[in-house]
């Protein structure tokens, strides 16, 4: 007899304090987390890839904090470009040194959730270097048979929208990670954030996601090094395992 779906729920890219594109980067987030709430079977963890505040101000991680305490399941945090390490540690409980990339191990009994930092303090764009990597190859020959699911905030995937991958993992980070994907095969995907878009990839055999933000979209555009925003309801990702079968679903939050 099978058991019940296990349920994560990603939400990346709040921007909480944003007014770089107008809106309300609070309201989108709260109608995202009103949706959450209605989801059955409710989740059994939630996942936010990056860019969480957007000033690096304690004030914007209480907030999200706080928005989130109403729903009864454990978050597991990692920080995007726009984040503080140490800010974001201290109030979502993320182990790890002063000043280190935030990485950790979460299970959850079926699945296992492995959280990367991809940022490059200072920098819009991401890194994996080699003691980044070398954590993740350890992580995962500690366990090669649960499957796995690696959160980051940088896809490590190619959209091929000129704006989008100008700020995104270099191509010698991107095949060094694919090296280490290869020899786990319990990988079953990775997520991640960072191009306010729910972009579908590969890499060395594994799914690559991106999920939009509950603040705002970025423009589809191949042709232009310029990002553009564009108004967009707010987004999150539900990935769902049953039978050791792993599906996505991005939902868009409509009124």
């Amino acid at each position: 007899m099978s058991r019940g779906p296990t349920v994560l729920v990603q939400l990346s890219d709040p921007h909480i304090g944003a007014t770089w594109a107008g809106g309300d980067p609070l309201g989108g987030l709260t109608a995202a987390i009103a949706s959450i709430r209605r989801l059955r079977p409710a989740p059994d963890a939630l996942v936010l890839t990056g860019d969480l505040a957007d000033n690096l101000a304690d004030s914007e991680y209480a907030v999200l904090r706080a928005s989130l305490d109403c729903i009864d399941a454990p978050c597991y945090a990692l920080p995007g470009n726009h984040d503080d390490r140490d800010t974001l540690r201290r109030h979502f409980g993320c182990p790890g040194e002063s000043g280190m990339p935030v990485q950790y191990a979460a299970d959850l009994g079926p699945l296992r959730i492995l959280a990367l930092d991809s940022t490059r303090p200072g920098a819009d764009d991401g890194e994996l270097d080699a003691a980044r990597l070398a954590w993740l190859e350890d992580a995962l020959s500690a366990d090669r048979s649960t499957p796995t699911v690696i959160a980051m905030h940088h896809p490590p995937l190619v959209s091929h929208a000129p704006g989008l991958d100008r700020l995104a993992l270099a191509a010698e980070d991107r095949a060094a990670l694919a090296d280490v994907i290869r020899r786990h095969p319990n990988v079953t995907l990775i997520i991640a954030g960072h191009v306010h878009r729910a972009i579908s990839g590969e890499l060395a055999g594994c799914r690559v996601l991106s999920a939009p933000s509950t603040y705002v979209a970025f423009a589809l555009d191949f042709v232009g090094e310029q990002i553009a925003d564009v108004s967009a309801p707010p987004g999150y990702v539900v990935h769902v395992l049953r039978d050791g079968e792993l599906a996505s679903h991005v939902h868009v939050v409509s009124d």
